[in-house]
């Protein structure tokens, strides 16, 4: 059998291919890693799209420029029964660190005694008969651009947990409503447990509690986190 002998310079371009095939294949390989690694929006991180409130009024989509300051009304409950007043006062902190969350506005929390005052009554639903100069006054008093209600419709501290929302975003220039949101989250439907432990999924965990469910099952606080959540997340775009 007879070999042909390879010139040098052929030698040198063979091996110059084979180190452009393994570059290349490097750098796609690499690029499919950052790639994978890239993070999403948050909104399909934390919220899941199997679940997504409906009952929601949205006009206009985006915040005009302008409207930048609300003033956020001390959670209402709809009824003085039940567990309502007791869901009211432990929520309060809860919806407002998820309105700072949302990063939409910026809010100014309204004080109940100033409310009870100067208004006779601390709470307000949006759906009573207001005073005149209710939204007048409250602009003059916290230079705001709108104002937030909140009303808690249900509360159930114990397992299976459900919290109710009603929201109302009014201008105060123009006394036009330009979100709203009414929602009752249930633990018993399915779609509402995955969607609240995806949420919590994405959320710091407490030390020492990491099983499955904890937040359906145990916490009213964290489930009304999630509920907050899932509705300010239908907020006009900023």
């Amino acid at each position: 059998m007879n070999f042909r002998a390879c010139p040098a310079g052929d030698i040198v371009r063979r091996r110059e291919k084979s180190w452009r095939v393994v570059r290349s294949a490097g750098l796609a390989a690499l690029c499919g890693v950052l790639a994978s690694c890239e993070t999403p929006p948050l909104h399909t991180t934390v919220f899941r799209r199997d679940f997504r409130p409906d009952n929601v009024f949205v006009y206009p989509a985006k915040l005009s420029l302008d409207f930048r300051r609300v003033a956020v009304l001390p959670i209402a409950p709809a009824a003085n029964e039940h567990d309502l007043p007791e869901g009211c006062e432990a929520l309060n902190p809860v919806l407002w660190e998820q309105i700072v969350k949302a990063k939409k506005f910026e809010a100014v929390p309204v004080d109940a005694n100033l409310l009870s005052r100067r208004l006779g009554r601390a709470t307000w639903t949006g759906r009573e008969v207001l005073p005149p100069d209710f939204f007048a006054y409250l602009r003059r008093e916290y230079d705001c651009d709108g104002v937030l209600f909140a009303e808690l419709t249900a509360y159930r501290a114990y397992s299976p947990l459900a919290v109710g929302w009603r929201f109302k975003l009014v201008d105060v220039r123009t006394g036009q409503v330009i979100w709203s949101a009414d929602e009752l989250f249930d633990a018993t439907r399915p779609e509402i447990q995955r969607a609240a432990d995806h949420f919590e999924a994405q959320t710091p965990k407490i030390p020492l509690i990491t099983a499955k469910n904890w937040a359906m099952v145990s916490s009213p606080r964290l489930f009304g986190r999630y509920s907050a959540a899932a509705l300010l997340d239908t907020l006009p775009e900023r």
